[in-house]
């Protein structure tokens, strides 16, 4: 663990105090200087070094005194505030002096620092802004473990280290899961922390949680509560039946993309489920102008498949069916208006390049798309 901290020692931190002797003859000895001003003898400004009449006011601060005009901040050369300041190395400042020169500035929220210091990972900081940064937890007093440039807890900092080993941390003790480990509400733990609920038996690490309370197996197989066919453990909601087994709703996925069903209709193939879209792509159709599985209808012409609302004229985007000629444009199907409006050479091209394709997939150069059957379930 490392900690380092300082305090920030001031010679002084302190309230001057104003006197004012409105009758030096009273309470000290005077003298008249030349002009016929009266003195107090003995007394002399600290900073000007002359001395004070009777009538002026003094400020008096730790037994020293100063004309009130002399009372000022070693740096800017302003009265003190409210009559407030800092002494460092026997000369006095304002607030905001004594913060720039010698106040460090905390890493975190970037305010000046008066009193104790933090200083760690090259920074300064406040007690209570030297946190751990993931769990905000304050190491001031506890210390830290550095971890990637970052300052930890203990708890992270193991935490951490696992993770990058691809091990768990346990919940309870801290430390790093060397084998088998359980899922307790959440978190992960040494099974050995745990007994049945039932029998009290020790764990490991098939025990089984059932309704916030830890089962061995034996005791949980005799409770008859299903077992999702994904995570192997106890479904306590809602149970999906389907392939043969029994799932956690949220465990029922797509086996190629992996998305929950959710309650939306799924496509059974040789023992794995799939949603619409990517049974359509491994074992049916997909429409070649929108991409999207074509469903229980599907068009097929020049060796494509379509939807039935998306078989249109390339051009004019005239939708066609079953029973509309069509003609072959670069592989695409057009409308007979649109065909009868190409010139003439390009009609001629179209028909020449047809005529050297297979006479028997394409012996007419209008045909009429061909309804598939839906894909059987």
């Amino acid at each position: 663990m490392v900690q380092y901290q300082q305090d920030l020692n001031m010679d002084g931190y302190g309230h001057s105090d104003v006197e004012y002797y409105p009758d030096a003859h009273h309470s000290h000895q005077h003298q008249q200087n030349g002009h016929g001003g009266q003195y107090i003898d003995g007394f002399t400004c600290l900073r000007c070094g002359e001395g004070f009449t009777v009538d002026e006011q003094i400020v008096n601060s730790g037994g020293q005194v100063w004309h009130s005009e002399c009372f000022v901040c070693s740096q800017c050369f302003q009265p003190f505030p409210d009559g407030i300041y800092f002494e460092f190395e026997g000369k006095k400042y304002c607030e905001h002096d004594f913060h720039v020169l010698y106040a460090p500035c905390c890493a975190k929220c970037n305010e000046f620092i008066v009193g104790r210091v933090i200083k760690a990972m090259n920074a300064n900081w406040h007690p209570d802004c030297f946190t751990c940064e993931l769990c905000d937890k304050k190491l001031a007093d506890i210390g830290f473990l550095r971890n990637a440039g970052r300052a930890l807890c203990r708890e992270c900092n193991e935490r951490e280290k696992a993770a990058g080993a691809g091990k768990y941390v346990c919940h309870k003790c801290h430390a790093i899961i060397e084998e088998a480990h359980i899922k307790f509400r959440g978190d992960s733990f040494h099974p050995y922390h745990f007994n049945c609920r039932r029998c009290g038996v020790e764990l490991t690490d098939d025990a089984r949680e059932i309704g916030g309370e830890l089962y061995c197996l034996r005791c949980h197989d005799t409770m008859g509560i299903p077992i999702c066919g994904a995570c192997h453990r106890p479904i306590e909601e809602r149970v999906i039946n389907a392939l043969g087994k029994q799932w956690h709703v949220e465990h029922f996925v797509c086996a190629v993309c992996e998305k929950p069903f959710l309650g939306n209709r799924h496509y059974e193939r040789k023992g794995l489920a799939y949603c619409e879209q990517h049974f359509h792509k491994l074992y049916g159709n997909i429409c070649f102008r929108c991409s999207q599985p074509c469903g229980s209808e599907v068009f097929q012409a020049l060796q494509k498949t379509w939807c039935t609302k998306c078989f249109s004229c390339t051009l004019c985007d005239k939708k066609m069916d079953q029973k509309t000629k069509f003609y072959e444009f670069d592989m695409k199907p057009t409308c007979k208006r649109c065909y009868d409006r190409f010139p003439t050479e390009l009609k001629k091209r179209i028909s020449d390049n047809l005529k050297e394709r297979d006479p028997e997939t394409l012996r007419r150069r209008s045909q009429s798309p061909a309804r598939k059957p839906p894909p059987q379930q």
